[in-house]
């Protein structure tokens, strides 16, 4: 289903993100993971992109995958790094042609075997030119929908680190969305204040797409240090940390601290009319499966009400 279509006929979007595995046992585990969330309807479920090259043939086989052999509709992430313009039109051709209707278009993490790695020399320098790109390939019918396909971006309600100064910012993500975006999915937060300044500055800028919502549960400290540190320095409150420390240790103490911190965060959401909640599984299904058990839905459909 084209992004354009899931946000008008789904007052709330739910979608959840996954990411390829390096092996074939890798992979029949988190189809496993898939299996056990497919009742709870998405609306979409994305799959991330390894920087320079580490797992973009999985992305690119398990998207196909997605796509034929489940109900589900896969937004595969692509991104500026390590890319020419005749690699990333052949992706788009090859998603086009297994009948994809969106693709999220991001910069990119810069390898991590490469730290000194010049992105002026790629291609797609920043995010805003790979969306042109795809905004134009929309206009030249290879895709079976008129339309192209559906383009989303990415969002940060904590500000890109990036870019210091959050007057221009705002000014460079609103030139990012302008080039052709139909949605924002933000990186994570904790403090749902954080989501409402920004989604509250996106409209004083004049951006008007859906804002999704990027939610992921703490489910143990290291786990929340490396979250921490790949969000690219995402904020813990106090009163999180706080309520993690009493847990002294226990993993399964903090799992539970962390779906129940999310679920607070996504009554909240829901009731000040977010758009979209966004999953980051870490392709398990546990956390997900107890956020909506505490919410008290079985599936998306029960939090359109």
């Amino acid at each position: 289903m084209h992004a354009r279509d899931i946000f008008s006929q789904n007052r709330l979007s739910c979608s959840f993100e996954f990411f390829p595995p390096k092996s074939q046992k890798g992979a029949d585990a988190l189809f496993q993971t898939v299996a056990a969330l497919e009742p709870l309807k998405p609306t979409f479920v994305s799959m991330t992109y390894g920087a320079g090259g580490s797992t973009r043939d999985l992305t690119h086989d398990l998207v196909v995958r997605l796509k034929r052999e489940t109900s589900l509709t896969p937004v595969p992430h692509l991104t500026c790094v390590s890319h020419t313009r005749a690699e990333i039109g052949a992706i788009l051709d090859r998603y086009a042609s297994a009948g994809v209707a969106n693709i999220l278009a991001l910069g990119g993490d810069p390898p991590r075997d490469q730290p000194d790695y010049d992105r002026s020399k790629d291609d797609f320098v920043h995010a805003d030119d790979l969306v042109k790109y795809i905004a134009a390939y929309n206009t030249g019918g290879a895709h079976p929908d008129p339309r192209g396909f559906g383009i989303g971006v990415a969002g940060f309600p904590e500000g890109h680190p990036g870019t210091p100064n959050r007057l221009d910012e705002l000014d460079y993500f609103k030139r990012k969305v302008d080039a052709g975006a139909d949605f924002v999915i933000t990186q994570l937060f904790f403090d749902n204040h954080d989501f409402y300044d920004f989604r509250e500055r996106c409209e004083l800028a004049g951006i008007h797409v859906p804002i999704i919502a990027g939610i992921m549960p703490v489910a143990s400290i290291s786990g929340m240090k490396r979250m921490a540190q790949l969000a690219l320095g995402a904020r813990i409150p106090a009163r999180l940390q706080r309520a993690l420390a009493r847990c002294n240790d226990d993993d399964d103490a903090v799992a539970r601290v962390g779906v129940h911190w999310a679920t607070e965060q996504c009554l909240d959401l829901v009731d000040q009319k977010v758009r979209g909640l966004h999953f980051y599984t870490l392709n398990k299904s546990t956390a997900t499966l107890e956020i909506y058990r505490s919410l008290g839905v079985t599936d998306s459909d029960g939090l359109q009400r």
